[in-house]
């Protein structure tokens, strides 16, 4: 036998590492791109409800209210699915539902009246609600009774702003639309009796103001402005509001605090110019100088996302889900800001809704979308867009408000999708939610009393939780606040 030279040993030995090298690589290079390649997150529509006995379950499509169920009178039923309705008040309402139980015990709703002034002035005055934000008793829950109207000018049409804290008892809003401007921020007791709110005071405080957060001490209210502006309000002695922080030159809308209050996570509009908006997502903020009253505090800015079919950022409420940190964010409408928004509703996007991970806030990552059949583009380019209202971008198919009953393991969330009414998801599988129920009352012909013609559904506030009751709340701008109870088992998910 002849032995190769130690030459040739070491030229076979390379030529050996060469090749389980070029192998190795090939594994590694095609997992690393089968990652980096990883199919995008699914946008097709969640499944759907099954509705059990008692409902009246919709007649097409997910979330559609047909044209032919006005002609035939269907719509005057409405639309139930494992929900029923127990109590109802007053004919219109705005953007926010809030529950609260004051210091002797009794609990009360509020929610504003109007999207914005002078909209629901006739039909309101009509109906007797009356005006700015109603006060509701609901000792009795199947019949709501109204005890006051708050109409000091910021509760007038307070807008999205319209906040409670829960800790403290402090009801808070701020006048302060596109039309309204510098934005009066008006605080009121509500932990003494819930029933009859007390005004603390009223301020120029809540800049140019528009959208709201609540730190969850309370202490700390921030202000989102329509032109640009972000401010934070120190409420630590409620009688005399100081404006601590203010900056401009972003353009936010929905504020939503961690519970130590030294993050925040922010609906971020993003940039507005004449071809629309582009950058809209969520914003994730350090805020703890603001908390902490440092002297000169600084916002620091951690991440900012996107994704695919952004329409507009309205919230981003945080919730804990079997020990990681998600928000559950929401887009409103579709592109108001473009001429293609506003004239072409089948190729505007419709964000709807998604869950998003922050347990690293520097790296947010979304981890499912929550879109019903009514958004996708092949229906809104079909016989939908041809149903009522469906045609307007300020109403149409599409999600405003998300809410969920606690930020400790929520099993449930509830949205107000305009058009589709009020819409129940099982999200205890974040990656994989489903739709479970929904409450839809759509107005079956023009409410000639209203100032603007009102015909469908306009669910367009965040929804508040009866948690012993297994009750929803919630308002539709058509036609009024109300009661909703679970039935058919999903109640079980509010525990």
């Amino acid at each position: 036998m002849v032995l190769p030279n130690a030459s040739a040993q070491r030229a076979a030995a390379v030529r050996r590492l060469l090749a389980v090298a070029a192998v190795l690589l090939a594994l590694v290079g095609g997992w690393a791109m089968s990652g980096s390649a990883a199919p995008a997150l699914s946008t097709a529509p969640v499944p759907k409800a099954k509705c059990g006995p008692g409902s009246l379950p919709e007649t097409s499509t997910q979330g559609r209210v047909p044209t032919a169920d006005y002609r035939s009178g269907r719509v005057k039923k409405g639309y139930l699915c494992n929900t029923r309705q127990i109590g109802h008040q007053g004919s219109s309402g705005g953007f926010k539902t809030l529950r609260y139980t004051d210091s002797k015990g009794r609990t009360c709703a509020f929610y504003d009246s109007t999207l914005t002034v002078p909209r629901d002035v006739v039909s309101n005055t009509l109906s007797g609600d009356g005006l700015g934000v109603v006060v509701l008793d609901m000792t009795n829950p199947a019949k709501p009774k109204k005890t006051a109207n708050l109409v000091s000018v910021g509760m007038l049409s307070p807008h999205e702003s319209l906040l409670v804290n829960q800790k403290r008892g402090l009801l808070v809003g701020v006048m302060g639309t596109a039309v309204t401007a510098p934005g009066i921020l008006d605080v009121y007791d509500v932990k003494t009796d819930c029933r009859k709110p007390r005004l603390l005071s009223s301020s120029l405080s809540g800049i140019l103001g528009h959208e709201s957060g609540f730190s969850p001490d309370g202490k700390t209210y921030y202000v989102a402005g329509v032109l640009g502006t972000f401010t934070a309000v120190d409420l630590t002695n409620p009688k005399k509001p100081k404006v601590v922080y203010k900056t401009g030159g972003v353009v936010y809308h929905g504020l939503r605090l961690s519970d130590d209050g030294r993050t925040m996570y922010v609906a971020n509009i993003g940039q507005v110019g004449p071809a629309g908006i582009s950058g809209a997502g969520l914003r994730i903020i350090d805020v703890s100088q603001i908390q902490d009253r440092k002297p000169n505090p600084k916002a620091r800015i951690l991440s900012t996302i996107t994704w695919p079919n952004a329409s507009i950022p309205q919230v981003a409420e945080p919730f804990v889900s079997k020990g990681h940190k998600y928000v559950f964010e929401v887009d409103e409408f579709v592109d108001l800001f473009s001429f293609k928004g506003l004239s072409n509703l089948v190729h505007s996007p419709v964000g709807a809704a998604r869950i998003i991970n922050v347990d690293d806030p520097k790296h947010p990552r979304v981890v499912s979308n929550i879109r019903l059949k009514v958004h996708e583009p092949d229906q809104r380019g079909g016989a939908q867009k041809n149903d009522p209202m469906a045609w307007f971008p300020a109403q149409g198919y599409a999600a405003h408000y998300c809410g969920m009953p606690t930020r400790n393991n929520p099993k449930i969330a509830g949205c107000s999708m305009i058009l589709s009414g009020l819409r129940l998801f099982d999200i205890r599988d974040v990656k994989r939610p489903k739709e479970v129920g929904y409450f839809n009352k759509p107005v079956p012909r023009i409410n000639k009393a209203a100032l603007v013609p009102a015909i469908g559904a306009y669910a367009m506030s965040q929804p508040a939780w009866d948690l012993k009751r297994n009750e929803v709340w919630y308002t539709d701008t058509n036609s009024g606040f109300y009661v909703v109870r679970l039935t058919n088992g999903i109640q079980k998910l509010l525990h």
